[in-house]
């Protein structure tokens, strides 16, 4: 069974980092914070946007990359930034597996990508645009890779419902 890492480096918009959350609770994938975080943890916004969902999430933080690779020194890591040459899909994904997004007004440092040519991913878009919302990002990463592994530990069946199709 794949197991998925998100990685937010230096995220600033509470809002976002709480929508990551609530995607790992739901997928299983843990969640991983390097700081500086634009934020405080307590925020209302980021456990609103969370929901309920606080106490099945897998979090870790970090102070700072070197802290992050530290800890995790065996780890693949795919870096997602609008400026990589692949697309997101045209990787095959091990089982376990880390993928890194940047803060939102800056993606991820460029010394950081110059140093990973061959794990830098990004997801198609039209041009003119600057990015996507990073937490639409980082759900469309994990669904790629949870496809990749046949959607496996997911429910295959829908949520019952009091009405009928």
């Amino acid at each position: 069974m794949a197991h998925i890492n998100i990685v937010l480096h230096e995220p600033e918009i509470p809002q976002n980092t709480g929508n990551i959350a609530r995607t790992c609770a739901a997928t299983g994938a843990s969640l991983h914070l390097i700081r500086p975080l634009g934020f405080e943890i307590d925020n209302a916004k980021l456990k609103r946007a969370g929901l309920d969902y606080w106490h099945q999430l897998d979090i870790t933080y970090y102070d700072g990359l070197e802290d992050f690779y530290a800890k995790n020194p065996e780890a693949t890591v795919y870096y997602f930034s609008t400026k990589a040459p692949r697309a997101y899909t045209e990787i095959e994904y091990p089982d376990h597996v880390y993928l890194m997004f940047g803060k939102e007004t800056k993606g991820l440092p460029e010394k950081l990508l110059e140093k990973n040519p061959s794990s830098c991913v990004r997801i198609p878009m039209r041009d003119g645009l600057r990015s996507l919302n990073l937490s639409n990002s980082a759900a469309i990463a994990v669904y790629e890779v949870l496809r990749q592994h046949d959607f496996e530990g997911l429910r295959e069946d829908g949520v019952p419902t009091t009405f009928e199709w």
